[in-house]
């Protein structure tokens, strides 16, 4: 009972601390900015340097002389700007996938630079939502493979459902072992809160009210016919995938989702682009829209909210385990 007080009592304080800070940032905005919005913009951040400085903190404490110097000598043979360069992108999926809204823009700027020998690389993290919503975003990929473009999609979480509609479009998939892949299922809920489902195991039935059998019968083939598009889709971007054994709603993990063709390589994203520093620069490319400075205010608000209930929930569970 004292751990639960204590974490009640940090959660109030927080949300003070939360409310004081707060306003205090909104006093300050009113009264020192403009009214307005920021710049649009396109980040492009290097990452091969990134990934050396993590090696060479601990490189420095325990390397001698010459082993720094014969890593030097090695670094002066580091690929050059006309090598192959690796964009590296970020989908954030959620139920309406509104990170195609960024995903696009990104696109359109990779289209326009990217030569035969570059690669992109998505880390792709999505427990699926709509249907049209995923779809754009799978065609937005799609845009990238028509025009020859080599698209990896790693996977370190979660690829399912409408995540794994736009995971199938890579030519390669690169999955952690206990990641989430699969569910290639769909589902509706009613307007009569009756939830009809596609896919022999995707079946969470919960029945609040009544629907005619004419509207039941409509849902239905409405679904069968969602899922037989979404069936055909996959298959398309996956020709040697045995889709009837897969398309049961079903998901896997990354090792078991190997042995069924969904995916291609196991490992994390992280293993990945290490791997490709060897022989390509790469870079982190992310569209960042203007946002009004209230929206900034509001995106710090939630984001403080989200890691103080998180670290409630945290405590709580360790509460739990004792």
């Amino acid at each position: 009972m004292e751990l639960l007080h204590d974490s009640v009592g940090f959660a109030v304080k927080g949300l003070i601390v939360f409310l004081t800070v707060t306003l205090s940032v909104l006093a300050v905005v009113i009264l020192t900015r403009r009214r307005g919005q920021a710049s649009t913009r396109l980040e492009v951040k290097p990452l091969n340097r990134r990934f050396e400085a993590l090696g060479d903190a601990v490189r420095h404490a325990v390397a001698d002389k010459a082993e720094l110097k014969a890593l030097e000598k090695e670094r002066k043979k580091a690929p050059s700007s006309k090598g192959p360069r690796v964009y590296v992108l970020d989908f954030d999926g959620d139920i309406m996938a509104t990170a195609v809204t960024n995903l696009r823009e990104e696109v359109s700027a990779l289209l326009a630079v990217v030569r035969p020998d570059d690669e992109v690389v998505m880390r792709l993290e999505s427990p699926g939502g709509g249907v049209p919503h995923y779809g754009l975003a799978a065609a937005q990929l799609v845009r990238l493979k028509d025009k020859k473009v080599k698209l990896t999609i790693c996977v370190d979480r979660v690829a399912a459902s409408g995540g794994y509609m736009m995971a199938c479009v890579a030519d390669r998939i690169v999955a952690a072992p206990f990641s989430i892949v699969g569910s290639i299922g769909v589902k509706k809920n009613d307007v009569d809160f009756e939830e009809l489902t596609a896919g022999e195991f995707k079946r969470t039935v919960t029945v609040f009210g009544e629907i005619t059998p004419k509207g039941r019968q409509k849902a239905v083939e409405q679904l069968e016919e969602t899922h037989v598009l979404f069936k055909d889709f996959v298959k398309s971007q996956r020709p040697s995938l045995d889709i009837d054994a897969v398309a049961t709603g079903e998901y896997w993990l990354g090792r078991r989702a190997k042995e069924l063709g969904l995916v291609d390589e196991l490992g994390t994203s992280d293993d990945y682009l290490l791997g490709r520093t060897r022989e390509a620069k790469l870079f982190q490319v992310r569209f960042k829209p203007a946002m009004a400075w209230r929206q900034r205010i509001s995106a710090g608000a939630m984001s403080f909210m989200e890691r103080l209930v998180m670290t409630v929930l945290s405590r709580l569970h360790a509460l739990r385990l004792q």
